[in-house]
């Protein structure tokens, strides 16, 4: 049996973080052991680890600066700090802090992973957890191996970097059985009646997750005569702005915040389109979990989407990353109610493609591999 450690920031509501739990919960028990470590507890995600998962958390809460007191510590000390046991294998499963304390490993024999979700597309980006690029760049060559959550997130990497080391792009692994059988799930807190069609998003509400534009442009449906509903599952530090510009322009009954939810699928299930308009993404796993349930999405060029929904949206639609063009986007799908159902259609294709099983298989035979 091999011993893995995944080491990750927090559990929070974040999509990795979430993933994370998705994939060490369905890895074969048989095979691995599987410890988890996050830096900093308190997490939503925390709770839904199963039991034979070992967790283990460095600090009961993040602490302010706690990026830049870091950096103030080498690689090796960090490791040695917050590393105490000895694993076959260990895993630095976002970009940042946990890359730089994995990095720090110096026992040959310990295989290291390093998991990139974001784009990393300037040095700036690449060295924000880092005392430098320099540092950032001999921290990421320390691996024996980088996987990325889509060929865009690696395309990135690897130009920024320059990076020859071997890597490999897995995508991650959400629970489809557990998905669709939340999304039969009663909901209590809002009606879907009436004739009128409903629109949705997920994720926290924060400037890169676009939810300001998608206001202006629900606003712009309505004024053009296409009556519809938006919500919004999440939180964020971005909401109250948003509410403002609502109240100003009296939508605040039409589109709609229902806070972060636990079982997000029983919403997006019952809406008829799923809407994604960030600004920038790993590969989203709100977006398959979209296709999973048989909901249409329509979504910004972003990292991943075009692998997700095809380069000729044979899945769903793309559109550029502006807000003019995921207007035209969102309008083309309540203007032409069967284009809509053609997608719902290929929606409940293209989902059965993430299952489960095929996406902890791809990474169980990598960690064999090794």
């Amino acid at each position: 049996m091999k011993k893995v450690l995944f080491v990750i920031h927090d559990l929070g509501q974040g999509g990795a973080e979430k993933v994370l739990v998705n994939l060490v919960n369905n890895l074969n028990r048989e095979t691995f052991d599987i410890t988890v470590l996050s830096l900093f507890g308190g997490g939503v995600n925390e709770p839904y680890l199963k039991n034979h998962i070992h967790y283990f958390v460095c600090y009961k809460r993040a602490i302010r600066g706690n990026s830049k007191i870091m950096k103030l510590f080498s690689p090796r000390f960090l490791y040695c700090r917050y590393i105490k046991e000895h694993y076959d294998i260990i895993v630095s499963y976002l970009e940042g802090p946990s890359a730089r304390i994995v990095s720090g490993c110096s026992d040959s024999n310990v295989k290291l992973i390093n998991w990139i979700h974001c784009k990393l597309d300037t040095k700036e980006e690449v060295s924000g957890s880092f005392r430098s690029f320099e540092e950032a760049k001999k921290c990421y060559e320390r691996f024996d191996r980088t996987i990325c959550v889509s060929e865009w997130v690696m395309n990135y990497f690897k130009k920024t970097l320059d990076y020859k080391k071997p890597i490999e792009v897995l995508y991650n692994t959400i629970e489809t059985d557990e998905i669709i059988e939340k999304s039969t799930e009663e909901i209590t807190d809002f009606s879907f009646e009436g004739p009128c069609i409903h629109l949705c998003s997920v994720g926290k509400i924060a400037t890169v997750k676009g939810f300001d534009r998608l206001a202006r442009i629900h606003k712009r449906l309505l004024e053009n005569g296409l009556k519809h509903k938006f919500l919004i599952l999440g939180v964020g530090p971005e909401q109250p702005k948003i509410e403002t510009y609502l109240k100003k322009h009296q939508l605040q009954d039409s589109f709609v915040f229902l806070g972060y939810q636990t079982n997000p699928y029983k919403y997006v299930a019952k809406c008829d389109l799923y809407v994604c308009s960030s600004l920038s993404e790993g590969f989203s796993t709100a977006v398959t979990e979209a296709l999973v349930v048989g909901t249409p999405v329509v979504t910004t060029l972003c990292s991943g989407m075009q692998e997700i929904l095809g380069k000729h949206d044979e899945y769903g639609i793309v559109t550029d990353n502006n807000e003019d063009s995921l207007y035209e986007g969102i309008k083309r799908l309540l203007d032409t109610p069967e284009l809509l159902a053609h997608y719902k259609k290929q929606a409940e294709i293209r989902g059965k493609y993430f299952s489960t099983e095929n996406t902890v298989k791809a990474v169980e035979e990598m960690l064999l591999s090794l």
